[in-house]
């Protein structure tokens, strides 16, 4: 009996996942770094992932409207995961939070993270939407 290709491991780990964001390095046990990558792009080019950073990658699902690949999830709650995985403490902005309670009745224009006294570089997006970071 032949055993699954590396596409065919992480493409099931993938579909089989709760979680909808997954870091590069979560599929590095499938075999060596060039396999996997090829494997990634090759995934994001059928349109079952996207990319939306460096090594940030999330599930994705075709568009009812143009058929084009959008991401299963909101881009906060994207964002949000994708902090959590990377080990950075994170929560959702000040307005949304006043919005949450009930204090304020103003809409965020963009999701916003706040990530506390961490020191974050890194960009999620999709599209031309992206994650904005604010301190505490």
């Amino acid at each position: 009996m032949a055993t699954a290709s590396i596409k065919q491991r992480i493409s099931a780990r993938i579909r089989s996942s709760k979680s909808s964001v997954f870091l590069r390095q979560e599929f590095d046990h499938f075999g060596g770094y060039r396999q996997v990558s090829r494997v990634i792009k090759e995934l994001a080019e059928l349109g079952q992932i996207m990319r939306v950073g460096y090594g940030v990658y999330v599930k994705a699902r075709p568009s009812t409207i143009s058929g084009k690949p959008v991401p299963e999830g909101a881009l906060l709650d994207i964002g949000l995961e994708a902090m959590r995985k990377l080990g950075v403490k994170a929560d959702i902005g000040t307005e949304a939070r006043e919005l949450r309670a009930g204090t304020s009745t103003q809409m965020p224009m963009s999701a916003v993270i706040s990530v506390g006294k961490s020191r974050v570089r890194r960009a999620i997006a999709i599209g031309n939407r992206k994650i904005m970071y604010e301190k505490d």
